[in-house]
């Protein structure tokens, strides 16, 4: 069953994953950093926090999408 569920083709090109994903992931830097300087007060905490979390954050989610996007469940076929 899991096969059947992996076995259809990317919706999208990498590419465009990884486009949507880095944009997305700049939005999160600047989140993060905005609710780090809040929390602890220093800016180049705040940075820093933003960056190490965004950096490990991307990479989870590019995985996350590229493993969604071939799994056919939930996905309507018609046209």
């Amino acid at each position: 069953m899991l096969g059947d569920l992996l076995s259809r083709p990317a919706l999208q090109a990498r590419r465009r994953a990884i486009v949507k994903t880095l944009c997305y992931r700049l939005v999160m830097v600047l989140v993060t950093v905005i609710v780090a300087w809040a929390v602890v007060g220093d800016v180049g905490d705040a940075v820093n926090i933003g960056i190490v979390a965004n950096v490990v954050k991307t990479g989870t989610y590019y995985l996350y999408e590229r493993t969604w996007d071939r799994i056919s469940w939930g996905v309507s076929t018609s046209t």
